[in-house]
């Protein structure tokens, strides 16, 4: 599992589960299994624990013991899986969200800029829907509209008409194909962080990042148990925002709704005053937790 991924703030999310020994919990994100072996730990034998991912490869990580289900499908179908294996309702729901240091390690999988390979970026392999494709199939305007909003880059506009002439010459097929067609227009001195933007908006347009996201909060509400705790782990503002307002408003955006007596009508209340963030000691052993926030909520 330390190959395949050192799961980030794992005491503070223990501790955000409130684990009650033969409670039932979910981890949706299950990857290198980290998080979930330290939840089986604080488990009795009447506890139980259901451990979601669409990616192959974690399968190799499974927990052999007979309290441990693995379900491999996106955590966006949580209430279906959850109700199939008859653990509703659960304790504790653990997301973890964003790529494991595995993913972006293998080279083939097309999520690091620090390698050439084809362009992929899925998280789940039998998906029809690949960053080449959305390099060459979509239109300049749907582009940009993912490279804005995705990735927040500055000139999202100028990136996909550059783009759209770029692909006239031939197929965009390779990370180096991408960076050389988008050479000229890169900021001096920031291309690092500017690929990574790109690169963020494809994956997260190519795994329906942030539908997913909000399928899966909103189903969260109805699976969880009077009492039991949701624990989201998020790594940039367009997830963390999601998970923000859907903790205070029982919604994405606008004002929370009030009921027939005024009272707030939002199904979670935050545990946690703001988002939770890494030590500084932890950063420096595990640079992906720089960019963490971790909030809590308890179903009411």
């Amino acid at each position: 599992m330390s190959n395949y991924h050192v799961p980030v703030m794992l005491a503070e999310c223990i501790d955000a589960l409130n684990i009650q020994p033969n409670g039932t919990y979910v981890d949706v994100t299950f990857g290198g299994g980290g998080h979930s072996r330290e939840i089986m730990k604080h488990l009795g034998e009447g506890g139980r624990l259901l451990g979601f991912d669409q990616d192959a490869d974690a399968q190799q990580n499974v927990i052999d013991d007979e309290r441990f289900t693995f379900i491999d499908q996106n955590f966006r179908y949580l209430k279906n899986f959850t109700r199939l294996h008859d653990a509703i309702p659960v304790d504790g729901i653990l997301a973890d969200l964003g790529v494991s240091s595995y993913q972006f390690d293998q080279a083939e999988r097309g999520f690091s800029i620090r390698f050439d390979a084809e362009l992929d970026m899925r998280m789940n392999q039998a998906s029809d829907l690949s960053a080449k494709e959305v390099v060459n199939s979509y239109t300049e305007a749907d582009l940009h509209r993912i490279f804005g909003m995705y990735g927040e880059v500055q000139n999202a506009k100028s990136l996909a008409k550059t783009l759209v002439t770029a692909r006239l010459n031939g197929p965009i097929n390779t990370v180096a194909d991408l960076k050389n067609a988008i050479s000229n227009i890169i900021p001096r001195g920031k291309e690092n962080k500017y690929l990574a933007q790109v690169f963020q908006a494809l994956r997260i347009e190519v795994n329906q990042e942030l539908e997913a996201l909000k399928d899966f909060l909103m189903q969260s509400a109805e699976v969880l148990k009077p009492g039991g705790r949701l624990v989201v782990m998020s790594y940039h503002s367009l997830e963390d925002r999601l998970v923000k307002n859907f903790i205070a408003k029982g919604k994405f955006s606008g004002e929370v709704e009030k009921d027939f007596y005024g009272n707030n009508n939002r199904p979670f209340d935050a545990v946690s005053r703001g988002a939770i963030v890494a030590t500084g000691e932890e950063i420096i052993n595990n640079n992906r937790a720089r960019s963490a926030k971790l909030r809590i909520a308890v179903k009411k």
